[in-house]
């Protein structure tokens, strides 16, 4: 929403021509007969001449210099001014929401680039005013720089207006204005045309059930241009987001179905009734929708200040694709490029985490920094603050000094009430800062270390045996145990689509190792470089150089161990690998049973003695022999009841998508049952047995 009118600085107004120089006056032959020529007019002093006197000064009365220079005021007269115009007038209605005296804005978009906005407000004053007796004070409003009610703080704690110069340049720039104000049951109206009034403030008569302004205008095309008009989607979106931004106002959207034809109008309603009872955390509900976040809820809330008039507004959350925001308001006012409200939530909110971290004694979290915590969060702030300072006309950036204090002052106590409130989300988002903390060291590591030639082959492990077929669709990467079971599996596998990854022995535990020794762990070094598709923040899906990955260890304890800590292993480095249904646990047979000519494969105790009631129920000897390993498995009994797509049983390993209140609870669920099993701290492992150990009923040593 910051983004609603675009980050170009305000175009320069083209420069004037020079004027040409006098004409000579025709030879005394040439001359007609027909009524002698006009006079030869003077010669123009050229710019920047020596001759420099009163008469170069010139002075521009009431709204002319709004005309002459329009960037001075609106930032230039590109797309972004000219929807500029419609701000200052929406925001002179929201100024009337905010201070509590007006519930409904009427937003309709004509044919023509005619607008008007409608409020059920106080109503402009039409009495004459004090200084100027003649005229009266809406027409002091739209006629004179400077003139307003936003001045000394009487009718307004907090405003979002030019502070007097708002409805005025309006009223410069365009070609067409009207106004009509529904005040003690009578209606008035005057209308005015490029800065001037085109007729006096009228009485209409009496009027029932109806009160505030309305002001309908149409920007001016010797000013813009024929080519730059209202869009409705830029319309649309400043409408709503000024809806998100005041929880108590009621915007009602009308747009005339012709305008509605750009491709991307195609989402933009007719019609539309905008209401958000929870402000900005129903905008950040809406835009996060389905994306997973590192907090089931978002750190969100509204308070006054304690120390000076105002309040503020804020909603953070941390969608864990990183895919975030920073929209900025003061007054209701975007902020694009920031200021002191934004610098005092981001100090807040990293006094705050830090203080947390060290309160749990989280490793790590002295290296962590604010931007560890707020880079790719996504955050709405609003700020409403008397007599608001700001650069620029157009208000771009807050400079207001209090407003950093104000905002700091208010956040810190309320989001160290959130940490220690809900410890398993404020510990998830300190893992989560950590994490962004050591990846950011970590890249700063690579960037010091000579990179690989983008030329090179793609380096990969000596002891991968690959398939020959090059596209990714359809093959599939063995990860074995071991260099016999590695051998086994060579011999029994498809070279076309399968290929092989023989790991030594139990692989690192990376839930409870520090990245140092991961990154310099051998075996995860191989199986990464071996899939090429990176961890963490570097993986990318579309590199995968296998469909499936499957772990394939002996059915045995130690087998299943090896299985989980490679789980341990991609569920921590590279979760979308998993969410993605890439991710499989190979199930070879544990015994062999044959009588005669007939034979079967069992995968445990239990399948085996299902056999033996069914398969192998009529009469004779039934020999049983149990697999010691995949090594010692004939290549061609390992192809048949393991690896041959047909007759093997592969079970998918899957994650919760995180897509509502109840999976996210799931992931965190999953997450903690990981630490628990395989993290550093051996307590939570002997918790998590003294609990389940009633459930064991048998145990293979």
């Amino acid at each position: 929403m910051s983004d609603l009118f675009g980050d170009d600085a305000p175009k320069p107004e083209p420069a004037k021509p020079e004027p040409k120089a006098a004409p000579k006056a025709p030879p005394k032959k040439a001359v007609a007969a027909k009524p002698a020529p006009k006079p030869a007019p003077k010669p123009v002093k050229k710019a920047g001449g020596d001759d420099y006197s009163a008469a170069d000064i010139e002075v521009l009365e009431g709204l002319e210099p709004v005309r002459k220079r329009p960037g001075m005021y609106i930032g230039g007269t590109d797309e972004r001014a000219y929807h500029h115009l419609a701000a200052e007038i929406i925001d002179n209605s929201m100024d009337e929401a905010v201070a509590g005296h007006a519930s409904v804005i009427d937003v309709i978009l004509e044919p023509g680039n005619r607008l008007i906005i409608k409020d059920n407000g106080r109503g402009i004053p039409v009495d004459p005013h004090p200084k100027f007796k003649d005229i009266s004070a809406l027409e002091v409003i739209f006629t004179t720089l400077h003139a307003g009610a936003k001045f000394g703080g009487g009718a307004y704690e907090t405003s979002g207006g030019l502070h007097g110069v708002g409805s005025s340049v309006v009223n410069a720039l365009s070609s067409l204005l009207i106004v009509e104000v529904a005040k003690d049951k009578q209606l008035y109206q005057q209308t005015f045309s490029r800065g001037l009034p085109t007729s006096k403030l009228e009485n209409l008569g009496p009027i029932n059930n109806r009160r505030g302004t309305t002001v309908t205008f149409i920007p001016d095309t010797d000013i813009f241009g024929t080519r730059v008009n209202f869009r409705p989607h830029t319309l649309f979106r400043l409408v709503r987001s000024k809806a998100y931004l005041f929880r108590g106002v009621k915007i009602r959207w009308t747009c005339d179905p012709s305008l509605l034809k750009g491709s991307e109008d195609k989402n933009i309603p007719e019609k539309a009734e905008l209401h958000f009872p929870g402000g900005l955390a129903d905008y950040v509900a809406e835009v996060l929708k389905e994306r997973r976040t590192v907090t089931p809820r978002p750190f969100e809330g509204q308070a006054d200040f304690t120390d000076s008039p105002g309040r503020v507004e804020w909603a953070i959350a941390w969608p864990m694709d990183e895919d975030g925001f920073l929209n900025s308001y003061c007054n209701t006012v975007p902020t694009p490029q920031g200021g002191t409200h934004e610098s005092g939530l981001k100090s807040a909110l990293a006094k705050g985490i830090r203080a947390y971290a060290d309160l749990i004694n989280a490793k790590g979290a002295a290296k962590m920094t604010g931007d560890d915590l707020l880079g790719g969060a996504a955050i709405m702030l609003s700020a409403f603050i008397p007599d608001p300072q700001f650069q620029g006309q157009t208000k771009d950036k807050l400079s207001t000094q209090s407003a950093a204090k104000l905002v700091e002052n208010t956040l810190r106590d309320r989001f160290d009430l959130w940490l220690s409130s809900d410890p398993k989300a404020a510990n998830a988002l300190v893992e989560w800062a950590v994490e962004r903390a050591n990846l950011r060291m970590r890249r700063r590591m690579d960037q010091e270390t000579k990179r690989k030639s983008a030329t090179k082959r793609l380096r990969l492990p000596g002891k991968l045996s690959d398939c020959s077929q090059n596209s990714a669709q359809g093959t599939e990467i063995f990860i074995v145990e071991g260099d016999s079971a590695g051998g086994s599996a060579k011999q029994a596998r498809d070279r076309k689509i399968q290929a092989i990854l023989p790991l030594r022995g139990k692989i690192l535990n990376v839930a409870s190792a520090t990245q140092e020794k991961l990154k310099a762990n051998v075996e995860l070094s191989d199986l990464t470089e071996a899939l090429g598709c990176g961890t963490r923040k570097t993986f990318n899906l579309e590199a995968l150089r296998y469909e499936k990955v499957i772990i394939m260890t002996d059915a045995d304890v130690d087998g299943a161990h090896i299985a989980a800590l490679l789980m341990t292993f991609f569920f921590k480095e590279m979760p979308k690998l998993i969410e993605n249904g890439h991710l499989y646990i190979a199930l070879p047979p544990l015994f062999r049973l044959s009588q005669g000519a007939k034979v079967a494969y069992a995968r445990d105790d239990d399948h085996k003695d299902e056999l033996m009631k069914t398969t192998f129920s009529g009469r004779g000897k039934v020999e049983i022999s149990r697999f010691k390993g995949l090594g010692e498995m004939p290549a061609a009994q390992l192809k048949e009841t393991t690896m041959k797509p047909a007759n093997r049983t592969l079970l998918r390993v899957t994650v919760p998508t995180g897509h509502g209140e109840e999976d996210w609870d799931d992931i965190r669920d999953t997450e903690e049952l990981v630490e628990s099993l395989m993290g550093r701290k051996p307590e939570l492992r002997y918790a998590y047995i003294q609990e389940h150990a009633r459930f064991v009923e048998d145990i293979d040593v």
